[in-house]
């Protein structure tokens, strides 16, 4: 087998109020011996961003020669400095502290690497990931994210659409969902080793076909023309930017082509709390915070950078895919 399943943990609420993340950065960075002003704009706090080590020379070729963002996929935003995109992060795997992933991703290898592909397609089997990327050209992608915890940042991907990467699978007419998941390696992620684990592991995320292969779905492999860092999902990545940021699994190393809607990580935490579609929607509140303003990183406690969240992200090019769906209650 590819991966080792543990038994099942406990399950556990772990996501708490904007508020009290704000709080929860402003003690972290505060204890920390290398912290910066808070006012400087750093929110993440560490060691000096992990990343991913040995690329191999045809990877660091194909970044360099990735092509500029087209209009469709860009945004004039401002970027979220990399300092910042590398160091506040959500990686369970690693830690639940949002500096933890750039921490305790230093044993993380990313190359070789392999993904196993199965399910309802004609070309299933394990594939390394220089055959899964290689054959693509590269692309920056500029793309807000938006967390279900009501912050978000503007980041430079570079990667290729997903539609592109799973029609080389030639999914059939049994494959009405995609089911990914991340690796399962206690060893080189600490997190999962931990005794009370926040999540079930391995983690496992899925989209609809239609939405898998609409143009704005990505698979990243770097950011800011370098390769992904650990902590951001190295070495493959899924971006879905009119979703909240948990639909965007790290470090895939499975995809499942299959017909019935697959149970997601989060769903099975707390499904009164994170749907299967997890789309953006600032009429949706989570049942703990509102969700109609997002906090745009870098920021600080005491001079948040609050904007007003959009439907879908921004996005609003996806509701074809959802239409006549009640999404108060599909959420």
């Amino acid at each position: 087998m590819l991966i080792k399943k543990r038994p099942d943990l406990a399950e556990h609420q772990v996501t708490d109020e904007t508020l009290y993340h704000a709080r929860r950065d402003f003690l972290a960075r505060c204890g920390h011996l290398t912290c910066l002003s808070l006012f400087g704009g750093l929110l993440g706090c560490g060691d000096e961003a992990s990343s991913a080590t040995q690329t191999p020379q045809w990877l660091s070729d194909q970044l360099a020669q990735a092509q500029p963002p087209q209009p469709a996929f860009t945004t004039d935003e401002t970027r979220t400095p990399f300092e910042d995109v590398t160091r506040y992060n959500n990686f369970y795997e690693f830690g639940s502290d949002k500096g933890d992933p750039a921490r305790h991703s230093d044993r993380f290898k990313p190359h070789p690497w392999s993904v196993v592909v199965e399910g309802a397609c004609q070309k299933p089997g394990r594939y390394a990931l220089e055959d899964l990327v290689k054959p693509h050209r590269l692309e920056e992608r500029i793309y807000r994210l938006r967390c279900v915890e009501a912050w978000s940042m503007v980041v430079p991907w570079v990667g290729l659409p997903l539609a592109s990467l799973l029609r080389r699978f030639e999914p059939d007419s049994r494959a009405r969902f995609v089911r990914f998941e991340t690796l399962f390696d206690p060893q080189q992620m600490p997190g999962q080793a931990a005794t009370f684990a926040a999540i079930d592991y391995p983690y496992v995320e899925g989209l609809r076909i239609d939405e898998a292969m609409h143009p704005l779905a990505f698979i990243a492999v770097g950011l800011y023309g370098k390769p992904l860092p650990a902590q951001n999902g190295a070495p493959l990545r899924l971006v879905v930017p009119w979703k909240y940021g948990f639909k965007s699994i790290k470090s895939i190393v499975r995809i499942e082509f299959v017909e019935t809607q697959p149970l997601t990580t989060w769903e099975r935490s707390a499904p009164s709390e994170y749907g299967f579609y997890a789309n953006v929607n600032p009429a949706v509140d989570h049942p703990r915070w509102s969700q109609k303003s997002e906090r745009r990183l870098p920021g600080s406690l005491f001079s948040p950078r609050v904007i007003p969240t959009r439907p879908f992200n921004g996005y609003e090019e996806v509701a074809s895919l959802y239409s006549g769906m009640d999404l108060r209650r599909l959420f």
